[in-house]
């Protein structure tokens, strides 16, 4: 629902053989399927989970454990497939577990490159040692050659509703704002390529917050940095809030003074914006699915007053509606009778 790389495939889930990671609430009815790139939650179309949650249930019982907690349980099958299963814990807890996993990793490889630049860089030193040229402005030509194709990159690219395409290099999401708005989803967010800015409200500014996030937070974070992103939201009770919080107020501002700066906002609070995101959209979806429940059952409500009509023989709805009128009358008599005193 997320992400739009590819999830890989299992062939151990027959009803539901996306992904390589799946994580499912059998309590709840959920299941997730868990990028391995990017660690975001995809949650699954409902019509698609209920078979699979079962059968999830069933490896991960069968399963050799290998990490378990009284809430949270990790296990590989031997196919390959990694079953997380959620219990009930406590929404910090969960949260805490779920995305300091996919910050983690994010941080993991975010040093991973660092320390890559770091060994190029070193071996043109090294390599300037030998030959007797290296010199402090050569290293630092190489850093700024490096830092020029790196701001050249296409990071984040979007779609508006519109057709047009929206290519954003590292230097274009410096220029993020995000304010609230009156309408759905509470907020809107400025995208500025190069020198031009541009307003999105609704969905668009939905879709465009939970691409642009992920690529502003590509350090990720640590467990503690991760902790207080999830208390911010915590201490607010709720995602929602947080959001109409953060997006609010006269903060975040640039040196003009201009608030909603996302690149402004601390390490723990960015984090937890994107938090905040991606869980209002999860929401969001399964508010539809009460929506799309609700209305099943009003077909199967309809289908089976049908079905018990054709058992009944012909005129029994009309003796029904007689009988009930009748008792009411009945019923109405009595009252007046027993409200009417001796000697009245």
């Amino acid at each position: 629902m997320f992400c739009n790389k590819p999830l890989g495939t299992n062939e151990v889930v027959e009803t539901f053989p996306v992904g390589r990671r799946l994580a499912f609430d059998a309590a709840r009815g959920r299941l997730w399927v868990v990028c391995r790139k990017c660690e975001r939650w995809n949650l699954s179309p409902i019509e698609e989970r209920w078979e699979a949650v079962e059968t999830c249930e069933k490896l991960f019982r069968n399963t050799r454990v290998r990490v378990s907690s009284e809430n949270i349980g990790l296990a590989r099958h031997p196919e390959g497939l990694e079953l997380v299963r959620i219990g009930q814990p406590q929404r910090p807890e969960f949260a805490a577990w779920r995305y300091g996993d996919q910050f983690g990793r994010r941080r993991r490889r975010y040093i991973a490159v660092a320390v890559g630049t770091g060994v190029v860089v070193g071996a043109v030193a090294v390599g300037g040692l030998v030959t007797g040229v290296v010199s402090g402005a050569v290293l630092g030509q190489v850093g700024n050659v490096w830092h020029m194709v790196d701001n050249r990159r296409t990071l984040v690219k979007l779609r508006t509703d519109a057709g047009d395409r929206i290519k954003l290099q590292r230097p274009d999401l410096l220029g993020t704002r995000i304010r609230a708005d009156d309408g759905e989803p509470g907020f809107k967010i400025q995208v500025r390529r190069r020198k031009r800015k541009r307003w999105f409200e609704g969905e668009e500014a939905q879709r465009f917050a939970g691409a642009i996030l992920p690529k502003m937070n590509t350090a990720g974070g640590k467990k503690e940095t991760v902790r207080q992103a999830v208390s911010q939201i915590e201490d607010l009770g709720h995602p929602e809030r947080f959001l109409l919080d953060v997006t609010g107020g006269h903060r975040w501002c640039d040196k003009h003074g201009t608030p909603g700066y996302v690149n402004k906002m601390p390490a723990p609070t960015k984090l937890a914006l994107e938090m905040a995101l991606h869980e209002e959209q999860e929401r969001r979806a399964l508010d539809g699915e009460l929506w799309l429940l609700e209305q099943a059952w009003k077909d199967a409500e309809e289908i089976a007053a049908i079905s018990d009509d054709l058992f009944l023989p012909e005129g029994a709805e009309e003796f029904v509606q007689e009988g009930r009128r009748q008792a009411g009358n009945q019923l109405g008599s009595g009252d007046r009778k027993m409200t009417e005193l001796p000697g009245d």
